[in-house]
């Protein structure tokens, strides 16, 4: 793929098509907009040529962003000279390292990867450990293959994965039900105030299998009382969420929570001293 460098207007910049990676909001976005404001755009985003006044971002997405929130309509970017199946592998190769990705970022991510290589050939059919340095350079071909399982969750348990009420192992294993069972499962989910562990979630499966999943199984197998949720502490995000800035997610919400709670330990052992 050729390169050339390029100062380019934002107007002149549309996201890549479909492009699994969310925008930030809360601590990580107010971070990137504070160091573009101290130091400028240190790191060019990459670009492919789309048409006489379009190009489509590879990697710098949020920065676009944060770059149209500070007023900076000129930045630097690098030009690639590339097919789409081309630019959707650097696409994901570009962001896949990032720091506190989604499950359902890297499940469509991998997707789009492994879709990109088959167009061009360069897979062994399935995703499998021969095939893993093609997609992933540090997770393995089954990892990886977990993750596009994800892919087959309906949006609602996918966003449950996301907010880390559905662990990655269960999710996988609830990928297999079909969408109208998945979508009682949700209705469950919601009315029993419980998620599925490994062994329920393995048990849903082999029950959709064998066609015996039924609403009622459902709610019976969600209502046996697991051992890691015989003493919980738990919050209501709309209880707390007036004490945080309104575009705080809820994991930032955790996280200050946390960071909040390791500071008065450590007074509390300093006082205590």
């Amino acid at each position: 793929m050729t390169e050339i460098m390029k100062t380019i207007d934002t107007s002149l910049l549309v996201p890549f098509e479909n492009h699994p990676f969310k925008e930030r909001s809360g601590t990580e976005q107010e971070e990137l907009l504070e160091s573009i404001k101290e130091n400028g755009l240190l790191e060019p985003i990459t670009v492919r040529f789309l048409s006489k006044d379009k190009y489509e971002i590879i990697s710098g997405h949020r920065r676009v962003e944060a770059c149209k929130k500070l007023g900076i309509s000129k930045i630097p970017a690098t030009i690639k000279e590339c097919s789409k199946d081309e630019a959707i592998v650097a696409m994901v190769d570009s962001n896949i390292h990032r720091e506190h990705l989604l499950p359902s970022e890297k499940a469509f991510a991998y997707k789009m990867k492994l879709e990109a290589l088959k167009h061009q050939g360069k897979t062994y059919g399935q995703v499998v450990h021969k095939s893993r340095d093609n997609i992933s350079d540090t997770e393995s071909g089954r990892q990886v293959q977990r993750y596009i399982r994800l892919t087959y969750l309906i949006p609602e348990l996918l966003k449950m994965v996301d907010e880390e009420r559905i662990a990655f192992t269960p999710a996988v294993e609830l990928s297999y039900l079909p969408e109208n069972e998945q979508r009682k499962l949700v209705e469950e989910i919601e009315y029993a105030d419980a998620t599925p562990s490994l062994s329920q979630a393995q048990r849903l499966r082999k029950f959709s299998e064998q066609g015996w999943l039924s609403i009622d199984t459902i709610f019976a197998v969600l209502s046996e009382e697991k051992p890691n949720q015989k003493e919980q502490v738990k919050f209501m995000a709309e209880d707390i969420r007036k004490y945080f800035p309104k575009n705080y997610s809820n994991k930032d919400m955790q996280d200050t929570i946390i960071k909040l709670l390791e500071k008065w330990k450590r007074n509390r052992d300093r006082d205590a001293r």
